[in-house]
């Protein structure tokens, strides 16, 4: 954060955050939001009222002190404002890109009028100010103070998957003096945050910091290590480990279920972003994976993956010189998409169609096999369903056709199952989520913990840090009783 010219506004007035134009940036991989500068924060920290009983503390799932953070800015003690977000939020610069604060802490700013879905834009931009001082304390290279216990030095504790879950769970027990291994499937760390979010909206640098801070704590990550086929939990415990935390996610993709989702350039998400985000493939040919870029691409979903998936393929287009064509199908309104605000209009600013009430019905092909349409019904929407949304009703007789040359399903994921279908006594319910005691996040088998989007279902990285800090606190307790 650079002091610059003083834009301290009025109360209501919120400072509106530093973007890269839309033209630019979506032609470009590199970072869109740029944050705010020393003085930026400064006003945005200045319209704080500083409530006695602050909701948006409540609103936040790790409970961050977010009032006294933000008075600390505005003192210009940036350093006692990071260390008073790390005692709940392990990774603050990366919480403050990527977790839906229109849904949580800035929902319950009193700014916000109840019973609005989303935070007024009168709510304190309690997101950009943790980024800010999240890159704050990478820039500074500031780590919290680390209270080893030596009665927890002797155990070790394996941690399967390296996503939010996994590498929050993993800093908590090495910090009190716990040896931690962690084991990732894939030949990279970091799970979603890095196969899912594409760099525009977290920059590598700012996750592989995250990570090698692990390391520096003396946290080992083993990749290309299947925990259910190279090896299973009771092999684990036979080589000493104490406990383990299951932070498996859920990457499983969810399909439509209609005719032709098997044809040539229809992706899930799943496979699309991983071949994108993890495997370079906006690179190619400097990185060896290649993805059959569409001229005329459809997103179907409403949630932050499809956005993320239709931004990310209206930048090839861009790169490879194409005229971008990306639509966006949703069965609901705008109002129902669960996706971030900030992410709907800046997909809609880069350029990215959105077409709402549409129920795909099949896709078409041509004889080769390869997607050339998709056949959809118009929808109105009916009573409201399961989630409080109004459930989309097709129209019979509105048949109609949009001509697309790659599609990209964006449903939502389920839970990987390659671990919990092959160990007997791991409770599952019937999404295949592991079971847990809420209070410890234990399973059914002793010593196996379990946290992130395995647990409930698809979340945010927050909801899965906070899990992941319940159980550290769980299996803490328990090597200090052996």
């Amino acid at each position: 954060m650079q002091p610059e010219q003083d834009v301290r506004p009025s109360r209501k007035e919120a400072v509106k955050v530093r973007e890269i134009d839309a033209k630019a940036r979506s032609a470009s991989f590199e970072e869109v939001v740029v944050g705010y500068n020393e003085e930026e924060a400064l006003a945005e920290a200045s319209r704080c009222i500083q409530c006695k009983n602050p909701a948006c503390t409540t609103g936040c799932p790790v409970g961050i002190d977010i009032k006294k953070f933000i008075h600390q800015i505005t003192q210009k003690d940036y350093k006692g404002a990071y260390f008073t977000i790390r005692q709940k939020n392990d990774f603050p610069a990366i919480c403050g890109r990527v977790c839906p604060a229109e849904y949580q802490c800035r929902k319950a700013c009193v700014f916000t009028k109840k019973g609005e879905p989303f935070a007024s834009e009168k709510a304190i931009n309690i997101h950009f100010l943790e980024r800010s001082i999240g890159d704050y304390g990478i820039r500074h290279n500031l780590e919290i103070p680390v209270n080893k216990d030596s009665r927890l030095s002797g155990f070790k504790v394996a941690i399967v998957g390296s996503g939010p879950a996994g590498v929050c769970c993993a800093g908590e027990l090495a910090r009190q003096g716990v040896k931690v291994t962690i084991f990732e499937a894939l030949h990279m760390p970091g799970g979603v945050l890095r196969y899912g979010i594409p760099p525009f909206r977290l920059p590598r640098v700012i996750l592989d910091f995250e990570l090698n801070y692990l390391k520096r704590l003396g946290v080992e990550i083993i990749p290309n290590y299947i925990v259910g086929k190279t090896k299973g939990l009771d092999e684990l415990f036979d080589e000493g480990y104490s406990a383990v935390f299951l932070g498996l996610g859920a990457g499983v993709p969810s399909f439509l279920g209609i005719p032709g989702e098997n044809l040539c350039n229809v992706y899930s998400a799943n496979e699309f972003l991983t071949r994108v985000n993890l495997m370079s493939a906006f690179k190619f040919p400097e990185f060896h994976t290649p993805v059959n870029i569409g001229k005329a691409v459809v997103v179907i979903g409403g949630g932050n993956t499809a956005m993320d998936a239709a931004r990310a393929a209206l930048r090839i287009q861009k790169m490879q010189g194409l005229e971008p064509n990306i639509t966006i199908l949703y069965r609901r309104t705008e109002v129902e998409m669960p996706a971030r605000r900030l992410e709907i209009e800046h997909a809609r600013e880069e350029g990215v169609k959105f077409r709402f009430l549409v129920q795909p019905e099949a896709f078409l092909g041509d004889d080769s096999g390869f997607v050339t349409s998709l056949r959809c019904l118009e929808c109105r929407l009916g009573e409201p369903d399961s989630s409080g949304r109004r459930r989309p009703v097709a129209i019979a007789g509105s048949d109609f056709i949009v001509d697309t040359d790659m599609a990209v399903i964006a449903i939502g994921l389920l839970a990987n199952q390659v671990l919990t279908k092959v160990t007997p006594g791991l409770k599952t319910d019937k999404w295949s989520d592991v079971i847990v005691d809420k209070d410890t996040m234990e399973t059914s088998i002793p010593r196996v913990y379990a946290g992130g989007d395995i647990v409930g279902g698809e979340g945010t990285v927050i909801e899965a840090m906070g899990m992941a800090k319940k159980a550290a606190r769980a299996i803490i307790e328990r090597l200090l009783k052996q």
